[in-house]
């Protein structure tokens, strides 16, 4: 179980990852991008079974098709007629052994385009399925475009009437990317479930395409991350969080001793 992606584990976490989003940003859109991912990490789930699926019925119609080439292989032997030896016969069987490899040359291409047709069958419906994907990483990504850490450190330049609004505080904006890169990150565990379950040359270079992306995107997010985490590490602590000191006790003034003490017999105060 350690060895391979589990599809019911990948839709759990993004299922977890949707409440804490819709939790923390109730109002955001980004709870209901992180819920459309959920909605494909199921759909892939049973994509994937199909796409694993043996397809008997069109391997019978493959088998079929190459049962039929041999019996027309077999009636053109059966047309030449080998026990003459005449010139004009030898030159008939020389021109239908010359007809014979060029339909075998033409049948042999058909029977490799039919064989592979499963797989090419089932690389489309990868390829459609991972292209969806990256739709939803790009989606991903333009909500965390106008997050700028910038609006925290106070190294910008003043709003303008169509800046993006800024209401966020630094520890709800670095919360805000860590769950964008945290998606960018599932969404490319439901890709890699594709090509673990078909091993293609065309399926595993476009899952790994994206996740090379999501990896670029998640490095930019932070990048974003660690400026805010300089900026909380620089600001002042605030005055509620500051310890308050202990008041000091009074001083109280202790007598002398030798003011005290009584004097010795025999002996006059003054």
């Amino acid at each position: 179980m350690y060895r391979t992606l589990d599809p019911d584990r990948i839709v759990a976490q993004l299922e977890q990852l949707e409440r804490r989003i819709s939790e923390r940003f109730p109002a955001a859109g980004l709870a209901r991008v992180c819920a459309e991912l959920t909605t494909v990490a199921r759909e892939s789930r049973q994509r994937i079974a199909r796409i694993e699926r043996r397809n008997w019925l069109l391997r019978g119609g493959v088998l079929a098709v190459l049962v039929a080439c041999l019996l027309l292989l077999w009636k053109i032997g059966q047309l030449i007629d080998f026990s003459k030896t005449t010139a004009d016969n030898v030159y008939s069987v020389l021109q239908g052994i010359e007809a014979t490899m060029n339909i075998l040359v033409l049948m042999g291409a058909a029977v490799l385009s039919l064989v592979t047709v499963e797989v090419r069958v089932k690389r489309r419906r990868a390829l459609a399925a991972i292209h969806e994907l990256r739709s939803i990483v790009h989606v991903i990504d333009m909500h965390q475009l106008t997050k700028d850490p910038s609006s925290i450190t106070g190294a910008r330049a003043d709003a303008t009437p169509s800046s993006p609004k800024r209401t966020l505080s630094p520890l709800l904006l670095a919360r805000y990317l860590d769950y964008c890169s945290e998606m960018l990150s599932l969404a490319a565990k439901v890709a890699a479930l594709y090509g673990q379950s078909l091993p293609d040359a065309v399926v595993t270079s476009a899952a790994n395409d994206l996740e090379q992306m999501t990896a670029n995107l998640s490095t930019k997010i932070w990048q974003k991350i660690n400026i805010l985490q300089r900026t909380i590490a620089a600001m002042p602590p605030a005055p509620d969080a500051v310890e308050p000191k202990a008041p000091e006790a009074p001083s109280v003034a202790v007598p002398s001793v030798a003011a005290e003490a009584p004097a010795p017999p025999g002996t006059s105060q003054t």
